[in-house]
């Protein structure tokens, strides 16, 4: 089966760097994926986590607008119930305009926070989602000229600016059945979170063509999925670098937000739950190897989920580990 490689990036805080270190090392890694043929770079939303420095994806497309000619570039995803519809219209507008034809937009439907901090960003909360979705659908295509805002729309006489000619790609991440669902009948483009989900990406994909309903955005339905996938160039080393995000990640569902500088803390973390179900599930869930092995296992998930594109998140503790598995996977 053909498909397509992009790159997803949190901006991960590794080792002993600044969270300011980590946004500066996201455009490394843009460069390196426009350099080794990735389809798209898109990067990520999250709040109040020490391990991830995201907060801001729309500033990050921006900068790397600025050192990238070809790869495309979005959001994964922009949390749209924590923002104005019309803002967010614009601020993609505003980036179309930076880099034409280059510019996706995903959207999510949750906060990318705990709820505390969601209300420290004036958060409407995911029931607004289907509200604020159609009217960033409707202030889009109006920018773009393609579908104009009529007298009886509830947002007339209002327009994003910049306008047009052309508007950003749309597209909604999710986690559920039912969120894939939404995005078919919206006619929209799908990314499954299987990083998020912790489950396959088979039948909310399945869902989601079934449902899907052509649209000023797309004539046919597109999915794809998002997952953790390690290469180093040996599977032992693979497996070495991916301990700090495996102790991280038991870690948070033991309901402690951790971070693991080195692989050494990493280790003896996860030595002391040797056994654990929950270890064994992230083990289970984890794709890290040698570059043979890793691209069989991304070819066995595009055969078995039917996916058009995988977007890969490396998360090797240093920016050379994570280049050096774009190169080594390269498309």
């Amino acid at each position: 089966m053909t498909y397509r490689l992009s790159v997803l990036d949190l901006s991960p805080v590794g080792g002993n760097n600044t969270p300011a270190q980590a946004v500066r090392e996201s455009i490394e890694v843009a460069k390196a994926a426009e350099r080794l043929g990735y389809h798209r770079f898109w990067v990520a939303e999250h709040h109040n986590l020490k391990s991830l420095a995201s907060a801001a994806p729309e500033i990050l497309i921006a900068a790397v607008s600025q050192v990238t000619s070809t790869i495309r570039l979005g959001s994964g995803g922009v949390m749209l119930v924590n923002y104005s519809p019309l803002k967010v219209a614009e601020v993609f507008m505003e980036l179309e305009a930076l880099a034409p034809g280059r510019i996706d937009l995903g959207v999510g439907r949750a906060l990318g926070t705990d709820m505390r901090t969601g209300g420290a960003l004036r958060s409407s909360g995911s029931e607004a989602f289907p509200q604020f979705f159609a009217l960033l659908s409707a202030w889009l295509l109006d920018a773009s000229g393609k579908e104009p805002i009529t007298d009886s729309h509830p947002a007339r006489e209002i327009h994003a600016s910049p306008a047009g000619p052309s508007h950003p790609d749309l597209f909604l991440l999710c986690t559920s059945v039912d969120s894939a669902i939404f995005a078919g009948q919206a006619g929209v483009g799908m990314v499954f979170a299987e990083f998020i989900a912790r489950t396959d990406a088979g039948p909310a994909i399945a869902a989601y063509r079934q449902a899907f309903v052509p649209s000023p955005f797309r004539d046919v339905p597109w999915a794809g999925t998002a997952l953790i996938a390690l290469a180093a160039d040996t599977t032992d080393e693979a497996i070495r670098l991916d301990l700090p995000r495996r102790a991280s990640n038991l870690a948070t569902l033991q309901g402690e937000r951790r971070r693991f500088p080195t692989i050494a803390e990493a280790e003896d973390f996860l030595a002391r739950h040797v056994g654990s179900p929950a270890l064994a599930g992230i083990i289970e869930r984890s794709i890290a190897g040698d570059a043979d092995k890793v691209k069989a296992a991304l070819d066995a998930k595009a055969a078995s989920t039917g996916a058009d594109e995988i977007f890969v998140m490396a998360s090797g503790p240093t920016l050379e580990s994570r280049v050096r598995s774009l190169e080594l996977l390269r498309p």
